[in-house]
């Protein structure tokens, strides 16, 4: 880029223009009555935004999802029919800074979360969302996906060493690489590595669903909930290694052990959305889920928090955040 400034990434908490959200629609990925029952979650996910007086955009992919979300959402939410695979646009969708006064749209390599998940649309999906915005689009050359960073605004950012360091993303590339085209591509000149991310994550550990930053220098951990929680230890050492970098860090409950079909689920209320007004948290029907959200709340007291069931998205692989990506609005 020819600009010597680096670009900001806002934090989530920040004013936003608008919220992109993806439309399930593989029965592949949701057999069986979870693809209704997705479609049916993530439609109240859109209508508890718009709701809130926010502009929403649910993404379609064809013409009978098009009439099947039109049965769901309420009439402010705009429907937006592009060409995708999977729904989770915090990872494909447009990342968008601020430089020289200007908002970018930031587009990076894609590889199906390391060449597990390669579906047709999701390489484009970012771009194509960002043009019909009417944003200017800069690609970059390395693999990254937005469910992998999140940030507090002050160019400090959080991520997981088993995620952006793993060879099926950018093998070439050396943590000192990494750390550098963050600092150029999106302005993160502080990174605070975590370790692992939770059992089972597809997405080999993306930090949105282990911490996530809610307010400058305070991140927030889940905390093990039962002696079976399969990720207890996760939990201990991400917290360790937040509070080591200076860090604030707030507690909430985790979701324990979740299954299904007899297998851990990435079960995590740390994939909560914050929105202009709300913050929005997903629950599974676990005993905790009402404790969850009360914490979560209680480090939002400028918005409501809300807790929506989840599961059925969840068995498609992800949650409320990875299902969505915001439109920052970018204040002079």
């Amino acid at each position: 880029m020819a600009s010597d400034t680096l670009p900001r990434l806002n934090a989530e908490w920040e004013p936003q223009e608008w919220l992109w959200i993806g439309f399930p629609h593989l029965a592949k990925e949701w057999p069986g009555d979870l693809l209704a029952r997705a479609q049916v979650q993530i439609a109240a996910f859109a209508n508890a935004v718009a709701e809130s007086g926010q502009q929403t955009r649910l993404v379609v992919r064809d013409a009978v999802n098009m009439a099947r979300a039109g049965e769901l959402v309420n009439e402010a939410i705009v429907l937006e029919r592009q060409r995708y695979g999977d729904i989770w646009l915090r990872d494909t969708g447009p990342i968008v800074v601020s430089r020289d006064s200007s908002a970018l749209a930031m587009r990076f390599g894609f590889n199906g979360w390391g060449g597990k998940y390669l579906m047709a649309g999701d390489q484009t999906i970012g771009a194509d969302l960002a043009e019909d915005a009417g944003l200017p689009v800069a690609q970059s050359d390395w693999i990254l996906e937005g469910g992998a960073i999140d940030t507090d605004g002050t160019g400090l950012a959080v991520t997981t060493q088993q995620c952006l360091l793993n060879p099926n993303r950018n093998p070439t590339m050396s943590r000192a690489d990494i750390e550098a085209a963050l600092a150029s591509d999106l302005g993160l000149t502080r990174i605070l590595w975590l370790g692992e991310g939770l059992m089972n994550d597809h997405t080999d550990g993306h930090v949105d669903n282990l911490a996530r930053f809610v307010g400058e220098g305070h991140l927030a951990v889940p905390e093990a909930s039962g002696k079976d929680d399969p990720n207890a230890t996760i939990y201990a050492d991400a917290a360790a290694r937040a509070l080591n970098f200076g860090l604030k860090v707030s507690r909430f409950p985790s979701a324990g052990k979740i299954e299904r079909g007899g297998q851990v689920e990435p079960a995590s209320y740390a994939n909560f959305v914050i929105t202009s007004k709300l913050v929005i948290v997903p629950i599974f029907g676990a005993p905790q889920d009402d404790a969850a959200v009360a914490a979560i709340a209680a480090l939002f007291p400028d918005r409501r928090t809300i807790g929506l069931p989840a599961d059925a998205v969840l068995a498609g692989g992800g949650g409320f955040h990875c299902a969505s990506m915001h439109m920052p609005k970018l204040l002079a």
